[in-house]
């Protein structure tokens, strides 16, 4: 176990303590171990501790993992649509992490809607990504949903979060963002799949 996942089983104890623990000794000693828990977690992300302390506070119920979605649509020469983020200058697939009371569906429609200004059809689930913490130098246990899709509307447009969209030859992809490799790569043998039986 790395320290990050140490970490994250560490934030995730304390917190359903302080949750569900009806002794108020054993609250201020759950209170003790998150405080030091932000404190890590803050070196690792870079963030003051209370600003860390305080984003654990607004979690509610049982600490579960967070989700997130993403779209491969391949244009009729077999390229993928990637954009370029603004926040790290990488290549990856539109994608974004999922909103209360919407669908996976509904989320990774809008996600591309908003990054590409593309409207989508959603034809199959290819496969579920597991990030786990430490992994990209990130704290959290994450499930990415990878989405087979196709263009229905609209059209390509820049965003404040994607300045540069293109339908890419992956083989030309050198600065990815994340594992999105990965993921670009299990869809571009899904999409082969498809290709195949016609």
């Amino acid at each position: 176990m790395n320290g990050a996942m140490f970490l994250e089983e560490l934030r995730s104890i304390a917190h359903l303590g302080l949750n569900y623990a009806p002794d108020p000794y054993d609250r201020e000693r759950y209170s003790r171990l998150m405080a030091l828990v932000a404190q890590e977690y803050a070196g690792l992300t870079g963030l003051p501790a209370d600003d860390v302390a305080a984003r654990f506070r607004q979690e509610l119920g049982y600490i579960t993992p967070k989700v997130g979605v993403s779209a491969a649509i391949f244009d009729g020469q077999g390229h993928m649509l990637l954009v370029r983020r603004s926040d790290n200058g990488r290549w990856g697939l539109p994608a974004g992490f999922c909103e209360v009371n919407q669908t996976p569906q509904d989320n990774l429609r809008r996600e591309v809607r908003e990054e590409t200004g593309l409207e989508i059809e959603i034809e199959e689930l290819i496969d579920i990504f597991c990030v786990l913490p430490g992994e990209f130098n990130q704290p959290h246990t994450i499930y990415s949903l990878l989405f087979l899709a196709r263009q229905t509307g609209g059209r390509l447009t820049p965003s404040h979060e994607t300045p540069e969209i293109a339908f890419r030859d992956l083989a030309t992809v050198t600065d990815w963002h994340f594992d999105h490799q990965r993921r670009a790569e299990r869809a571009q043998s899904r999409w082969l799949e498809h290709s195949k039986r016609g």
